[in-house]
């Protein structure tokens, strides 16, 4: 969850070591490992570590003569901190740096993300606003320094009374006002089955517009916009995979295993 908004540390157990993978698309792979520590009794720290390997590209002449192969790389290194400004309400930052490879050219840019998060857990209401990639470029690929893509997201998910039901809606690119009202929504559902298990679903009409494919008439996302999840909840382990479709040919699939240790 911090991942998303570095406010929500807050709500992680102590001394918990997170694994991530991603499949993501045709020969991409991403891996990641994260760890926290409570350090007071209302502040958290974390550290993750994360690496996206693209794999073997064609590298050719603008008249399609072959030179070869070359493959590019970005590693994600990145602080958090969060602390519990009341007993409701958290707020975060997170501090990265970033390194990217694309053949011979190399990027390094640094940014920072800044959350903010409040819990009710009497009514199990939670809302977030949160800011991020607030930065940009340390080291150009070439000559143009360029910024990092801010994004401004705001959410709110609220478990329905007596019922094993947590909806969530979320804002996505407030910054960029000119977007149609409905590209900017991303909509979840998550089912208790039990105290241990979970399942959920949910769509993004950002994602679904704009990776329709067809004529104007005749358009379809082919499910694009879609993700569907599935958790184990124990006291000291979390296993949590969840699958989501990007493009008519593209999906991707995310292992999460987590141990308080």
């Amino acid at each position: 969850m911090m991942f998303n908004n570095p406010a929500l540390l807050s709500s992680v157990s102590d001394k918990t070591l997170a694994l991530n993978y991603m499949n993501f698309m045709r020969g991409v792979n991403l891996a990641g490992v994260a760890y926290n520590k409570v350090i007071k009794e209302r502040a958290s720290a974390a550290l993750s570590v994360n690496y996206v390997d693209y794999g073997k590209m064609r590298y050719t002449t603008a008249d399609n003569q072959d030179l070869g192969e070359f493959a590019a790389r970005d590693i994600a290194a990145t602080a958090y901190f969060s602390y519990m400004l009341t007993d409701k309400l958290a707020g975060g930052i997170a501090a990265k740096v970033l390194s990217s490879s694309i053949g011979h050219y190399t990027s390094i840019g640094m940014g920072v993300d800044l959350g903010l998060n409040y819990y009710d857990s009497d009514r199990e209401l939670s809302l977030s606003v949160v800011a991020k990639n607030l930065g940009g470029q340390l080291k150009a690929y070439e000559d143009d320094y360029e910024a990092m893509p801010i994004d401004v997201q705001m959410g709110i998910s609220k478990r329905l009374q007596h019922t094993p039901f947590r909806l969530s809606a979320t804002l996505v690119g407030l910054n960029h006002w000119h977007y149609a009202l409905m590209k900017h929504f991303v909509f979840g559902v998550d089912v208790d089955l039990s105290p241990n298990i979970w399942v959920g679903a949910g769509y993004s009409l950002r994602r679904a517009n704009e990776m329709k494919v067809g004529d104007a008439e005749n358009a379809s996302s082919h499910g694009a916009g879609l993700s569907l999840g599935a958790g184990l909840q124990l006291e000291r382990f979390k296993l949590n995979l969840a699958y989501g479709k990007y493009h008519v040919s593209s999906s991707s699939v995310v292992l999460n295993v987590s141990f308080a240790m």
